[in-house]
């Protein structure tokens, strides 16, 4: 059954996308018909037609920016190369920004009118952009093509590309999702039998932070007696985690309102800080400036640390044994919560070929080869649910446990940003954190004393 359905999407794919939106003519592209026409009306959210179709084989070029590490880079190129031989009448030009340099590159390119065609979107620049009109409505291309079963994607990553002009999150969509990308917990399996530790239960609720700490105290070790910790037992827990999985939360968006200052979020965040303060388990700010410690968790320095799928190639080449489970449970609910992660894949409404670009879009997210041969690089778990559910699961690659990921896709939250166009106000609250990471003020003085702050940073930008 499954591949059969497989191969009815894979058909339905290849029959659908090599239409053009149009039948107005002749063509520069595909659909130049309607993308003249849109030009004309002032409205680039026309060019999804309702008309005849047909099809062009005329050579097309389209510019597509993203972001990522080498290995990201190295993923994305073969899957355009897949892409360029099922369209062999278009060009991508791909360019690869360094993360920390993407958003201003991509604002930049966007103000000067010369926007790719595709780009990695997400969070506050897409509710920006799609509130500005700078990226296309897409609903009317998936209304008319039987590409996909919306049954199939993850919910969860295509609601986050919704826009109902408003808010996000309902609507029609903006952009498909490039991924979803569950925030997990690795643990170094080695480290764990050396210390004779219990592994995390890979069950949502079935570890508590009280278990953790008892197995980062057993893996914590001063190896060669300088009174100095050479192994820790975790770093990097999430404080949306603990603060949501004890009850608490940054914020009501529905209302605007800043929750920071809540027992609930302080407990939370107290607990963490005392993971270094108290319990010298995890490294401090000063054992990240001697070695961060994505460095040390790879080199088999430390027991615990956050995993995402795009993590999964380069750990597959680590010299240690290492799986992943659920972040514990809030020992107050039982609740065990992490944020979920997504990027999309938004087309500029000035594009000259929106069709040729929605397709490389839908390629890299929708397609069951191009899925297939993303799940293969080790770059995301699918966005079809039967492929994840199935061929993924059953791939014979680490982790053992990835049922965790796909658990953290239903139940995982979008990041705290999500829902904010200004995020002065989290920036800040980031910044200012390290009065409590350093222990200059407790959790519960420091949620008190900033929240006023914060809402005053959010009303300003988002109200």
């Amino acid at each position: 059954m499954k591949t059969n359905r497989l191969a009815i999407i894979a058909v339905c794919l290849v029959m659908t996308m090599l239409v053009a939106l149009t039948g107005c003519g002749s063509s520069s592209s595909s659909n130049s018909g309607s993308a003249n026409a849109s030009q004309e009306t002032g409205n680039p959210n026309d060019r999804a037609s309702n008309g005849q179709q047909t099809t062009s084989d005329e050579k097309v070029e389209i510019s597509f920016m993203g972001h990522g590490d080498p290995n990201e880079k190295k993923i994305f190129t073969a899957l355009i190369q897949s892409f360029e031989k099922k369209y062999p009448n278009v060009k991508v030009n791909y360019t690869s920004v360094p993360p920390a340099e993407y958003h201003q590159k991509l604002t930049t390119l966007v103000a000067s009118g010369k926007a790719p065609d595709i780009f990695y979107l997400s969070g506050p620049a897409f509710y920006k952009y799609a509130e500005a009109g700078t990226i296309l409505n897409i609903q009317s291309y998936l209304d008319n093509t039987e590409l996909f079963d919306p049954n199939n994607v993850w919910k969860q990553g295509l609601d986050r590309y919704r826009y109902d002009g408003k808010t996000l999150g309902t609507g029609d969509l903006y952009g498909l999702p490039k991924d979803v990308g569950p925030w997990a917990m690795a643990y170094n399996k080695d480290l764990f039998d050396e210390a004779g530790a219990e592994y995390p239960s890979a069950e949502p609720g079935g570890w508590t932070w009280d278990d953790y700490l008892k197995a980062a105290q057993a893996v914590t070790k001063d190896t060669n007696g300088d009174g100095k910790v050479d192994i820790f037992g975790g770093a990097g827990f999430p404080l949306e985690a603990a603060v949501w999985g004890n009850g608490g939360d940054y914020i009501d968006y529905a209302t605007g309102t800043i929750k920071v200052d809540s027992p609930e979020f302080a407990e939370a965040m107290q607990f963490i800080a005392d993971l270094n303060l108290k319990h010298h388990v995890s490294p401090s700010a000063d054992d990240e400036k001697a070695m961060n410690s994505y460095s040390r968790f790879v080199a088999g320095k430390i027991g615990m640390f956050p995993l995402g799928p795009w993590d999964q190639p380069a750990f597959w080449d680590l010299p240690f044994n290492w799986d992943i489970a659920p972040w514990p449970a809030s020992p107050n609910t039982g609740k065990t919560s992490t944020w979920l992660g997504s990027m999309g894949f938004a087309l500029s409404s000035k594009s000259k070929h929106p069709q040729e670009a929605f397709n490389l879009a839908a390629f890299l997210s929708l397609d069951p080869e191009g899925q297939k041969q993303n799940m293969d690089l080790g770059q995301a778990v699918p966005n079809l649910i039967d492929m994840a559910t199935n061929d993924y699961l059953n791939n014979g690659k680490a982790p053992e446990h990835k049922q965790v990921f796909l658990d953290i896709i239903e139940y995982g939250r979008p990041t705290v940003e999500y829902g904010s166009k200004d995020t002065q106000w989290l920036d800040t609250f980031n910044q200012e954190a390290s009065k409590v990471w350093t222990g200059k003020q407790t959790a519960a003085e420091f949620v008190k004393e900033i929240a006023p702050k914060l809402q005053e940073l959010y009303d300003k930008g988002n109200k």
